[in-house]
């Protein structure tokens, strides 16, 4: 964890070396600027579907919540009477050359611990694959999806998209401002500009919709049936695991809660193994859901996980419930 540590100095402050690094910076930068001009003057394919294509991504590395955001999108549109289908690369996951077809005991290893957790949360199919359009053309055509969610596509160019929805981390933003190796970002600030929408997780700036989480019962690994409220924790001293790509917000809400945590940190999409959960004192284990779906076989009664779920204001859904009109009757242009 050293090594994260020491990224997250480089990335989030104003670092020496990180100044050392903006030479490579520029060169990623006219790497990923050459290739999306490609796509766009038509050198590269754009594989094209009939139906919508919602892209939900973000251009920084790590968490921001894009995940939280496409269970809520699935639900909207299914409240609305559609057939969403989610599409996901996969990440972390072992792949085929064929599309794999998610379902909510599916194991993390072979599909990534992300797909497992929206296939455990909601009611639409889920599809990952190297490939998102054989994932999505899958979905369309065997399920009779009419819209598609891709999660973390935003730079996966090579695939049609409608509505694009930019997620960034209110507290950490753009950290150092800079495109990878010296900054966090994957593509330059400037790439907002042509999003359709900007979502901003707890604190938002000008033309950004504000995401809050609502945060439910822990939920017990081994009994999923068996809930308690985080304030029964309240005083106690607990084991906060935790493997995603920011989990102050995790941390920071147990303790808001008077709760007295070890923090076990991992990288994100950590493989857990038996001994990283197991502690042998009594006291409880709290993780993330994302963790708890690679923990279910090594668990025991101590070990429980936090649910989250995105909330987003009116402003939102007026916004997108316009865009969506301008798709379904051809006047929204890219």
């Amino acid at each position: 964890m050293l090594f994260q540590e020491q990224i997250e100095k480089l990335w989030y402050s104003k670092h020496p070396i990180g100044y050392l690094l903006i030479p490579l910076s520029w060169i990623y930068i006219l790497v990923i600027k050459t290739r999306r001009l490609f796509y766009q003057i038509g050198l590269f394919n754009i594989n094209q579907l009939d139906v919508p294509v919602i892209v939900v991504g973000n251009i920084s590395v790590g968490g921001t919540g894009k995940t939280p955001l496409v269970l809520w999108l699935c639900q909207y549109f299914r409240d609305k009477g559609l057939k969403p289908g989610i599409i996901s690369r996969g990440y972390g996951g072992i792949f085929m050359n064929k599309p794999q077809q998610v379902r909510p005991d599916s194991s993390p290893k072979l599909v990534g611990d992300e797909a497992v957790l929206l296939a455990r949360n909601t009611l639409s199919p889920v599809a990952v694959a190297k490939k998102r359009r054989l994932a999505a053309e899958e979905l369309v055509k065997h399920y009779r999806c009419n819209i598609i969610i891709c999660d973390d596509g935003l730079q996966h160019y090579a695939m049609q998209r409608d509505i694009e929805i930019a997620v960034i981390d209110g507290a950490r933003r753009f950290g150092n401002g800079h495109c990878l190796p010296a900054g966090p970002l994957r593509e330059p600030i400037s790439r907002l500009e042509s999003v359709d929408m900007i979502v901003s997780k707890f604190n938002y700036g000008r033309h950004e919709y504000k995401m809050d989480y609502e945060y439910t019962d822990l939920i017990a690994l081994v009994t999923p049936d068996k809930t308690m409220s985080v304030e029964k924790l309240s005083g106690q001293k607990v084991h906060a695991v935790a493997g995603i790509g920011n989990p102050e917000s995790f941390f920071s809400y147990l303790r808001n809660h008077n709760i007295q945590i070890i923090k076990h940190v991992f990288p994100d999409h950590y493989a857990f193994r038996k001994e990283d959960i197991l502690f042998h004192d009594g006291l409880p284990v709290v993780m993330t859901e994302k963790d708890a779906v690679k923990c279910f076989s090594y668990a025991n009664q101590s070990h429980w996980y936090l649910p989250i779920r995105a909330k987003l204001p009116e402003a939102f859904c007026i916004r997108l419930d316009n865009l969506m009109k301008e798709v379904v009757n051809g006047q929204k242009t890219a």
